[in-house]
């Protein structure tokens, strides 16, 4: 049980860094079409057009929320959930509260942080985003000079592949599977751009992106043969 209140559960939404291709420096659009030409689409599409997936990639987009889960334990050893999200148009704000959360609230030598394809997203595009930001990266997210085994972050899609490689699995398909009410039920990552430029609703995002936590750490309880909580005992500050 004590383990489990050293885990930092965390999803992030991105969004390009600008409104559209046009926005770009010219600078910035050469080095985009530079990048998007390798794109399975860029035979059908030009550069403008696959402008909407630069939020993807973490030198042409940036974080408009990160949403944050942990269990804590009440007087009767109840396992619950508390999850809260740093949102805002200014990422390198945002960047430095979700700094301050880890640091002042969390022993950095436990703590492990967890996300579904955390490793091949999350992780790396916060750390990336926070060196362009020149914000300190705190120790739970320095990986430099580490070893894959001596990253103590926990990755929920790895869980479930139990070493087979071969496929992505989706957050939304393991909830499926495991009964646990989908989070997808307003919008879902691919509309997050739009919901961001064309309709100004950073708020829809951040429930959102607080849905997504709570799924991720309802899923890592199955994964571990736990039981999940009931809605009553997970609290959204």
């Amino acid at each position: 049980m004590k383990d489990l209140h050293d885990i930092l559960f965390l999803d992030i939404e991105t969004v390009a860094a600008q409104s559209s291709f046009e926005k770009l420096t010219p600078r910035f659009q050469s080095l985009w079409k530079k990048k998007s030409q390798f794109f399975k689409e860029a035979e059908f599409q030009t550069p403008e057009e696959l402008y909407d997936k630069a939020g993807i990639y973490a030198e042409f987009g940036k974080i408009v929320t990160i949403a944050v889960g942990y269990f804590v334990s009440n007087e009767n050893d109840t396992l619950q959930l508390r999850v809260k999200a740093f949102s805002s148009h200014d990422e390198k704000l945002l960047l430095q509260e979700f700094r301050e959360l880890i640091s002042k609230h969390f022993n950095s030598k436990k703590l492990r942080l967890c996300a579904h394809n955390g490793k091949e997203f999350d992780f790396p595009y916060i750390g990336r985003r926070m060196l362009i930001n020149e914000v300190t990266i705190p120790d739970a997210l320095n990986l430099s000079g580490k070893k894959p085994w001596e990253v103590p972050h926990i990755d929920t899609m790895e869980l479930w592949k139990f070493g087979d490689y071969k496929h992505f699995t989706s957050l939304d398909l393991l909830a499926g599977l495991f009964g646990i009410e989908s989070s997808k039920d307003d919008i879902d990552g691919s509309q997050v751009n739009e919901v961001y430029y064309k309709e100004g609703d950073l708020n829809r995002i951040t429930e959102y992106c607080k849905r997504d936590v709570m799924v991720l750490a309802q899923v890592f309880l199955r994964l571990n043969q736990m039981p999940m909580l009931e809605k009553e005992h997970i609290t959204i500050l």
